[in-house]
């Protein structure tokens, strides 16, 4: 509508507008609505472009007046194309799209609505780029001036005003609308307090109905009723609270308040912090604290982590797991504590690369591919309502073996820093080891996500770890990796780095955000200022953030003066010392407010400055940045201060040094260790570490090593430090562990016994001794602690005297090594000093534990210092795992053990054990011992067993060897756990970690166990059971040894050789080059000679004596007598009886082989084979053979001659002869000449590849000046019928699986074969049983198929149908299951076909009498008959020319007898010429006898043939 139309009429539409609104319940701003104009259907569409663009009224043709806008002005109009002030295209500029998801949708709606509106037109056309309206044919322009416009709009304004005040009347006023969800007020905010403080949360909430409040904490919700004196919540009107009672640690966490009313929820969260006071230095992160109460469930779990995990190593790409078993204590159902894994204090959340997973006892964390990025210190983290534990090790990842030798590792930790449109900074470490030479530089890769194309960023390698990666593609998302390369060649590339998208920060940090609020359905629009073809202002802040000698990076702030399009921006240089300005970008310009410049002189000085550009135009330049000296800016750290390696454990050294000084950007340290002696440098670290302290693991114990360290910046490696102090890897001496299970072993009136176990970790250095504290106990009052011994105890029991009676004590222990003395044992409870009268023993005492392996342990024990009133008769072990509880135990052994000492066999390998002893006397069994343990089952690594040995000298010994060997530690041996004191029967020598038990005089006095373990170790002991067997195998392996024999690898064998010599040989194992042979035959020596020939091989051992021949003289014994120094052997072989007439016979008849094959010869003397055509074939193969041999074949005694007609199946291949017995030679094709061939000599069907005629015996002879040679087979009999057996064979594989045909007569199931001979039997069976030939079910063969025919098959004829072959053997079944879905669909077709043939056998035909064509004279009569058949009897009728004839006057039809159709035609005429068909039809079907009428007048014939 034009601007003349009335206020009035304006304002019927806007009312009516709103109405509907209302009703969708969409109520847009009021600024939204004073722009919305009203368009009625039959007007054009109006767009408007530009704020300076003048309204004009349009007159259509119809009269009806439309708002129309005035065109573009030329000043104004759109480009796409930034230019320069030369009007020269730089770049297409994109417009910049100035509304949010929320405007697009609106705009959508509104479009839905059929309202058009002047707002959301004139976005619509700015942002999508819609240059013109369309223009009516007739134009006339009504010009408005700017009074009048503003006027209009002031008068929209307030109209919208009072619409909207009456919009939110109603609106509140409507049912609807009295309720409405809760909304918060006021929230609660978070506090921060001290321990022992009170907390109170507040909020004010509003809502109707009134909203139901509960508070939560860390989403659990809090029951206040039940925990009156922690929680306390109150509710006045619609303020509410929380109030936290005497705060403590565990009350940290975020607080929730919910409201809830049925228009629905809401939440607010704030966070209240407990800080704890402490003098001392604050506890970490990771710092045990003591298990508080949980009033959420009524009790303090206590958490146990066993099973741990230990210092792991891996190497890149390999997979690693770490797990521990968690104990929470106690069990509450439904409950599970929270697990989280840390890498240097840092969660690790689930990827591809990491894995969790907390089974409900066991945490486990499997890192796959791994990594150096991997490497760290790894800590396990179970967080419950009472507290948390930790347990933490460290993680090396080896670097994988390098392709190439010398080349450097990959790089590690590849980020990305500062991503823009087009710009990223990659950022990476060094690898710890450079290589044969130093590392040049890297090589930086990129690839976009979703491809595998890697593209390489830089043509030359850059040196600094951290390069700007320019060209990137707006929108997309980047991966990246890097290489290093020194002069051995190029490393393998990192792990790519994490996807990063080339995109403005600005919009990363809005996607990030999310959206502000829910969508509600407001569209707000606000008018921008006109700023089409306003060239932008120049950058602000233009710096430099980094140089190097390779490159110069910049970065400056986007101008304040841009307009509403986006902005680009060129970068210009210039060299000091000159006014020229060139533009280093000139090809595209760059989108993001950095850039880095290569190509720059190295030393030399540049100015740099920035313009921006738009469609308008290219901008002022920026202020420039300054003289910028082309150079490295970072330097190269220095180098560390000398380290110091001191002592840790038996496999771990603790290296600190002092830190680079005046170093900037570091990025950690890497520290290297060599073996003393060695000048080979292996990396501790693969990931630079920042502190100056770390602990290098897996080194070797007992060896020396020197560490050195150097540091590491963006800039390179610095100098390594000077080397440290050479170090033994040995574990460091502590204060040994404190004593436990503190028990009372006996009670006297004035004196009690007491027993404890030792500590489970002496410190590195033997336990010298304990001290044992006591103080009294009356009732909960607890006296001081007083020394009860000054002197240390040696034993783990003690008489503490000089008590008094029926008073309780309470008792504490201290132990003491060469470091010092430990902290006291856990108090004991309290005993009562009072005489027992317990006739049972007292508990075993000093339980402890050797040879802990995979599956077994050996636990011993001391008896008890209380027997009770009888001596002590046996003991009972009992064990449990660790996790079970104290229904787990259960007895080892059922039978007393007598022995102090008991090995348990049957453990599982990875789990925890505890166990305890009882003594037993004649009153009964005592009560158990201490416990001891949790005992791992798991052999240590490097641990070795007691092995027995043999010296040269037949000297019996028992080696141990320990390589943890520490100061102080010595080699214990014992028998049945008894220490060895008695030398008699055993010698020790000890030379470094070896040590040698040596029998003096075995005998079986020293049958028993015999054990070694080694002091100051943590529990390196092996044990050696000596067996009657076993001793008796080392008396005989000790004379052996003082009595060697030479063994033998062969003893002596006998073989027959070429022209039938005899080879008489053996071999040995062991000798030396002073070993002699003697060769003996029926105890005579012989001699080398004309008869004997011998040979004895020292680099083999092999010893021949070769004969020419064997005669009857040769029957004897043929020996080998060998003398090596103090070593002999002797081996022989008996040649006698009929053992030597049969190798004398086997001698002659090699020899006249021999003799044969120097003429022509058979090589595989003449047989048979079938091929799988069944071609039977007499086959031999022949050798020496020359050109002038003759080759006869021969049949019953009968040569075969080259025209006979079986020479045609004789082939000579190589050196193979074959006779084809059933090829069929063609009597037409041995015919010379073109003379026509009789008829005896016509060609005959193909014969039988094998029959009777061809039995016989078949022979052929070689032949020439050489000598001759002849084979034989015989083909009759066993022969013809091995020959047919292999035949069926051939032909009963070659059949395939059973096929089923379906016929009209019924079904068939056929299988097919290669060949078929009449004498092959087949057999069918159905269900198992054979079927028996009928008329309805038929068997046989048709050409090579053999089939079974059932005609007419009912239900009965369903099952399983095997057709059996034979096969010269047992026969070959092929199975069909002719049931189910295979019966269905045959049978179906069966039904078919026969349904189809009766239909044809019974379908209407025309069987004869009718002629294809008929010639008659004019005048005569025509009569004609069809014989017809069809059943039933078909309809019959008569056409011509395809329309159907009606019996009369003129054509007499008839119908007779239902077969004869007859048709006459009186005094017939030309116009009776034509086609004619008689017509049968029946319900199978329908046919057409047709046949032409040709009716001739002769006059007029004849008078034709007069004009020609």
């Amino acid at each position: 509508m034009s601007g003349s139309v009335q206020v009035t009429q304006k304002q019927q539409q806007l009312l009516q507008l709103h109405q509907q609104l209302e009703e969708k319940q969409h109520f847009e701003s009021s600024y939204y609505l004073s722009t919305r104009s009203s368009v009625s259907k039959q007007a054009f569409s109006s767009h408007k472009t530009s704020s300076h663009r003048r309204k004009v009224s349009v007159k259509t043709a119809k009269g009806q007046e439309v708002v129309k806008l005035s065109p573009l002005p030329k000043r104004a109009k759109r480009t796409y194309l930034a230019m320069d002030k030369d009007k020269e295209v730089i770049g297409y500029v994109i417009p910049v799209f100035r509304a949010n998801h929320d405007v697009v949708r609106g705009l959508m709606e509104a479009q839905e609505e059929d309202v058009a509106e002047e707002g959301i037109n004139y976005v619509a056309m700015r942002n999508l780029f819609v240059r013109e309206a369309r223009e009516s044919v007739d134009v006339k322009v009504e010009k408005k001036t700017r009074t009048k416009h503003v006027r209009e709009s002031a008068e929209r304004l307030q109209f919208d005003r009072t619409m909207e005040e009456w919009s939110e009347f109603r609106k509140k006023m409507h049912p609807d609308r009295l309720t409405h969800p809760p909304e918060f007020i006021v929230k609660p905010r978070g506090q921060t307090a001290w321990e022992g403080n009170t907390v109170r949360l507040h909020c004010t909430v509003a809502g109707w109905p009134k909203p139901r409040i509960a508070w939560y904490k860390n989403n659990v919700l809090i029951d206040a009723k039940a925990h009156p004196e922690k929680y306390t919540a109150e509710s006045i009107y619609n303020m509410h609270s929380l109030e936290i009672k005497n705060c403590d640690f565990l009350d940290t966490a975020q607080y929730y308040v919910s409201a809830l009313n049925v228009k629905g929820e809401a939440s607010s969260a704030a966070t209240v912090v407990v800080k704890r006071f402490q003098d001392g230095t604050e506890e970490g992160p990771f710092d045990p604290k003591p298990h508080g109460f949980c009033p959420e469930h009524g009790v303090t779990f206590e958490t146990s982590i066993i099973d741990k995990f230990e210092v792991a190593f891996g190497r890149e790409g390999e997979t690693l797991s770490l797990g521990c078993t968690v104990i929470i204590y106690p069990t509450v159902k439904k409950y599970q504590p929270d697990v989280v894994w840390y890498r240097n204090s840092t969660p690790l959340k689930p990827s591809k690369w990491v894995h969790t997973h907390w089974s409900g006892e066991r945490a486990t964390l499997t890192l796959t591919h791994l990594n150096k990025e991997d490497e760290g210190m790894y800590t396990l983290r179970v967080n419950t309502k009472s507290g948390f534990d930790t347990y933490s090790a460290y993680v090396f990842v080896r670097d994988a073996d390098v392709e190439v030798e010398g080349v450097p590792v990959a790089p590690l930790d590849v980020r990305c820093h500062d991503a823009n449109k087009d710009y990223v900074v990659v950022t990476w470490k060094q690898p710890a080891v450079e290589g044969s030479s130093p590392i040049l530089g890297y090589y930086i890769d990129r690839c976009e996500v979703g491809n595998h194309h890697w593209a390489q960023c830089n043509d030359a390698p850059v040196k600094y770890a951290r390069f700007p990666v320019t060209g990137l593609v707006e929108g997309r998302s980047y991966v990246f990796r890097v290489r290093a390369f020194n002069k051995a060649g190029v490393s393998r590339p990192s792990r790519v780095s994490e996807p990063v998208v080339a995109m403005d920060p600005s919009d990363r940090a809005r996607l990030r955000a999310g959206p502000l609020a829910p969508w509600t359905g407001v569209i707000k629009f606000t008018e921008e200022e006109p700023t089409v073809g306003v060239v932008p202002g120049e950058p602000a802040d233009v710096v430099v953030t980094e140089a190097t000698k390779s490159y110069v990076v910049l970065a400056w702030k986007p101008p304040e003066q841009r307009g509403h399009e986006g902005v680009m921006y060129y970068i210009e240089k210039c060299i000091q010392g000159t006014d020229t300005w060139q533009r280093v970008n000139s090809g595209m310009p760059v989108k993001s407010p950095r850039f880095a410049v290569f190509d720059l002189a190295e030393g030399k000085s540049y100015n740099f400055r920035v313009r921006c550009c738009n469609s308008a135009g290219v901008g002022e330049p920026s202020v420039p940045t300054g003289e910028i000296i082309v150079g490295d800016k970072l330097d190269l750290p220095s180098a560390p201060g000398s380290p110091v390696a001191t002592r840790n454990t038996d496999t771990s050294v603790v290296v600190t040094w002092a830190a680079s000084k005046d170093v900037k950007h570091l990025v950690g340290y890497y520290i290297e260790t060599s073996v003393v002696g060695t000048d080979v440098w292996m990396p501790c670290n693969n990931k630079p570490v920042k502190q100056t302290r770390f602990v290098c693991h897996g080194l070797t114990t007992g060896s020396n090593y020197v560490f050195r360290v150097k540091a590491v910046n963006a800039a390179g490696y610095s100098q390594n430090s000077s080397n440290s102090d050479a170090v033994v890897v040995l574990a460091a001496i502590s204060v040994p562990a404190s004593p436990t299970n503190v028990t009372l072993l006996e009670a006297v009136k004035d004196y009690m016994v007491l027993g404890w176990t030792a500590p489970t970790n002496n410190g590195g250095a033997d336990i010298r001794g304990y001290f044992v504290d006591y103080r009294t106990v009356k009732g909960s009052v607890y006296g001081k602690w007083h020394e009860m011994n000054e002197k240390a105890l040696t034993t783990t029991s003690f008489k503490a005297e000089n008590l008094k009676e029926n008073v309780f004590y309470q008792f504490q222990v201290r132990a003491m090594n060469m470091a010092g003395v430990s902290n006291p044992s856990v108090p004991s409870v309290g005993f009562e000093c009072k005489e027992w009268t317990i006739t049972i023993p007292g508990p075993p005492v000093g339980l402890h534990v050797l040879e802990v392996r995979d599956t077994s342990v050996v636990v011993l024990w001391e008896p008890p210092v209380f027997d009770g009133r009888s001596p002590v008769n046996g003991y009972y072990l009992d064990i449990k795992e660790a996790s079970a509880g104290e229904a787990g135990w259960k007895a080892v052994h059922e039978k007393t053990n007598k022995k102090k000492f008991m090995k348990v066999t049957g453990l599982v390998a990875g789990t925890s054990y505890v166990f305890r002893v009882r003594a037993q006397n004649l009153v009964g069994v005592g009560n158990p011992s201490a416990n001891v343990g949790p005992i791992l089952a798991q052999t240590r690594p490097g641990t070795k067993d007691i092995y027995v040995d043999v010296d040269d000298n037949g000297v019996i010994s028992m080696v141990f060897e320990c390589s943890e060997m520490k100061e102080g530690s010595h080699f214990v041996w014992s028998k049945n756990y008894q220490e060895i004191t008695d030398t008699s029967r055993l010698t020790i020598v000890t030379e470094g970690g070896k040590s040698r038990a040596i029998f003096n005089s075995l005998s079986l006095e020293d049958l028993g166990t015999f054990s070694c373990m080694v002091t100051n170790t943590d529990g390196v002991s092996s044990s050696y059971t000596l067996t009657e067997e076993a001793l008796l195998r080392l008396l005989d392996l000790s004379h052996e040894h003082k009595f060697p024999v030479i063994p033998f690898k062969n003893e002596m064998a006998m073989e027959l050789l070429e022209k039938g010599r005899v080879r008489f040989w053996a071999q040995l194992e062991n000798f030396t080059s002073a070993c002699q042979v003697e060769y003996v035959f029926n105890d005579v020596i012989i001699e080398q000679g004309k008869k004997y020939t011998m040979k004895f091989d020292k680099t083999t051992g092999l010893v021949e004596l070769f004969m020419d021949s064997l005669e009857v003289t040769d029957e004897g014994t043929f020996t080998f007598n060998l003398v090596d120094g103090k070593a002999k052997g002797t081996t022989s072989l008996v040649l006698i009886g009929d053992e030597f007439r049969e190798l004398q016979r086997k001698s002659e008849f090699e020899r006249a082989e021999w003799v044969r094959k120097q003429g022509p010869h058979f090589v595989e003397y003449l047989g048979f084979t079938v091929t799988s055509a069944c071609d039977v074939l007499l086959k031999c193969k022949i050798g020496n053979i020359k050109p002038e041999t003759e080759i006869i074949w021969s049949k019953d005694c009968i040569e075969i001659a080259e025209d006979d007609e079986g020479a045609e199946k004789i082939e000579k291949k190589d050196s193979e002869l074959t006779f084809n017995i059933g090829k069929w030679i063609n009597k037409q094709e041995q015919k010379k000449g073109g003379k026509k061939p009789s008829a005896k000599d016509a060609p005959l069907p193909p014969r039988p590849k094998i029959s009777k005629q061809d039995a016989g015996i078949y022979e052929v002879f070689l032949r020439d000046e050489r000598g001759k040679d002849k084979s034989a087979f015989n083909l009759t009999e066993a022969g013809y019928q091995a020959v047919m057996n292999e035949l069926f064979r051939v032909i009963a594989n070659s059949s395939c699986d059973i096929q089923i045909h379906s016929t009209e007569h019924g079904i068939i199931l056929s299988s097919n074969v290669t060949y078929y001979d009449e004498n092959l039997r087949v057999g069918w069976l159905h269900k198992d049983a054979k079927i028996a030939a009928s008329e309805r079910v038929k068997s046989g063969v048709t050409g090579e198929q053999l089939w079974l025919k059932i005609n007419e098959p009912t239900e009965k004829d369903k099952g399983k149908y095997t057709m059996d072959i034979f096969d010269g053997k047992d026969g070959v079944k092929r199975v069909l299951d002719l049931s189910g879905k295979a019966w269905e669909e045959a049978f179906e077709e069966f039904q078919r076909l026969k349904a189809a043939a009766i239909a044809e056998r019974n379908r209407a035909r025309v069987v004869g009498g009718l002629p294809d064509v008929v010639a008659i004279q004019e005048g005569k009569s025509l009569n004609l008959t069809g014989n017809v058949w069809g059943e039933p009897t078909p309809e019959v009728w008569w056409v011509k020319n395809d329309k159907e004839l009606v019996s009369d006057e003129r054509y007499k039809l008839k119908f007779e007898h239902g077969k004869f159709a007859s048709i006459t035609i009186a005094a017939v005429t030309t116009a009776d010429s034509g086609k004619y068909a008689l017509m049968v039809k029946n319900k199978y079907g329908k046919e057409a006898g047709e046949f032409t009428v040709s009716v001739y007048n002769p006059e007029e014939e004849g008078k034709e043939e007069k004009k020609d």
